[in-house]
């Protein structure tokens, strides 16, 4: 396999890519490398490669000209990969995709990036290996190589040794040790002594399903996991995000298709729905809100019904759910309950099925920052019923979460469905 590396400092990879496996897959022709200069394809005695941005701005840019002459002068460039912050994130996925190709160029970019013509003159892929910036793309390239690299056939030597590593199979690689067994006390696990190979396997798959979980949750959405490996999961400690989240539906005050501001009544659906969404996600609480008397008498009977009722004996479920239920005149008691038992004043979020076009309105909260409140704040998210909330409630809050679906023309779910998808989306912790 050929990598063509193009950089204006290829003498940057003479160290890095020439050591290890890398260097013996290069001696016996498994790797080919091919640094291809930028420069020498640069005119006027100085050899530039680089320009000032049109438009203005800090930095320079790579040029385009000799960009396209170094590019050319590659006979067989094979897919073309440019490293970016822009680019699709770099997978063990996409380095098993390209492990299949017999030629790969990768463009090195430098400065602040390359003049933007060159993505509609050439079929070029950009990629990222993660969400930093680097000073270019060298670094970046690297670690494309030698992750491709190392998936050839005769690369690693030992040819599962690749299907084992860290993300192969979705997971965290499990703990490895070696000679000798006891050092300064540190023992090295007795089932790895025990010769029994089941039991091995068992414990390196426990070791992997725990070290994902602890370290890299985020990738256990994707990972093929059997029904063992959910049941040894579930029995692991992990913190959720969801005890800081708190609900309210607020049935006054709230605005009906006029803008008029009106109260709502409470129906049974919302209290039954909202409450199992909020025991299903271990929210910290879900309160309904009116003043109007025979609304909270209704509230109570619902309740009472679910909680100590036909309704307990029936569905103990429903019960468990119905726990979470509290009803308030208002918002503010919402937040003096939320405060007496978390010690803390919660932040606040409101939730609208519109874009807020009020003059000089701040931007929509963004799911991923109402995340970052619940790391070390309880979070009061407070649902419209009606037309949605008054601007007297709006005013109390520290912003208006995005609407779900903001670029779509059609954004009218009910408010059961809402709090269901908000919530997911908000918590985000399948695992």
């Amino acid at each position: 396999m050929n990598f063509h590396l193009v950089s204006i400092f290829p003498h940057f990879f003479e160290s890095p890519l020439d050591s290890g496996l890398m260097s013996k897959a290069v001696e016996t022709g498994l790797v080919g490398l091919d640094y291809v200069d930028v420069r020498q394809f640069a005119g006027g005695v100085h050899k530039s490669v680089d320009d000032r941005p049109f438009g203005g701005g800090p930095g320079m840019l790579l040029k385009l000209d000799p960009m396209i002459k170094a590019l050319d002068s590659i006979e067989s460039k094979g897919r073309i990969l440019m490293l970016s912050p822009r680019g699709k994130p770099l997978t063990q996925a996409m380095s098993r995709e390209l492990s299949n190709e017999q030629d790969v160029t990768i463009i090195c970019g430098r400065y602040e990036g390359i003049d933007e013509r060159l993505l509609d003159l050439y079929p070029i892929e950009l990629v990222s290996v993660g969400d930093f910036v680097l000073n270019g793309g060298e670094a970046a390239a690297v670690c494309l190589v030698e992750s491709v690299a190392r998936l050839l056939p005769g690369f690693m030597g030992h040819e599962d040794s690749g299907d084992e590593e860290s993300f192969s199979a979705g997971l965290l690689e499990y703990p490895h040790y070696t000679r000798p067994e006891d050092f300064d006390g540190l023992t090295v696990p007795e089932v790895l002594r025990s010769g029994d190979h089941g039991k091995i396997a068992a414990w390196r798959r426990e070791q992997s399903l725990t070290a994902t979980l602890r370290d890299r949750p985020d990738v256990l959405p994707t990972a093929s996991l059997t029904v063992e490996d959910v049941d040894f999961l579930r029995t692991l400690p992990r913190t959720r995000l969801g005890r800081n989240l708190y609900i309210a539906l607020c049935h006054y005050p709230v605005v009906n298709k006029f803008g008029e501001k009106v109260a709502v009544s409470v129906t049974n659906l919302d209290l039954h729905d909202m409450a199992r969404v909020a025991r299903s996600y271990g929210l910290g609480g879900f309160y309904a809100t009116t003043p109007i008397q025979d609304q909270k008498a209704l509230a109570e009977k619902l309740m009472g019904h679910w909680r100590e009722g036909a309704g307990a004996k029936a569905n103990p479920d429903r019960s468990e759910a119905f726990s979470k239920v509290k009803v308030f005149d208002d918002i503010e008691g919402a937040v003096l309950d939320i405060e007496a038992q978390t010690g803390q004043c919660p932040r606040l979020a409101a939730t609208s099925a519109r874009l807020d076009r009020r003059k000089q309105a701040q931007p929509a909260l963004t799911f991923g920052e109402v995340r970052s409140w619940l790391v070390n704040s309880p979070v009061l998210l407070i649902f419209g019923t009606g037309h949605g909330l008054a601007e007297e409630v709006l005013s109390k809050t520290d912003g208006i979460v995005r609407p779900l679906r903001y670029l779509d023309d059609y954004n009218h779910l009910s408010v059961r469905s809402a709090v269901a998808i908000i919530v997911d989306r908000l918590i985000a912790d399948e695992y």
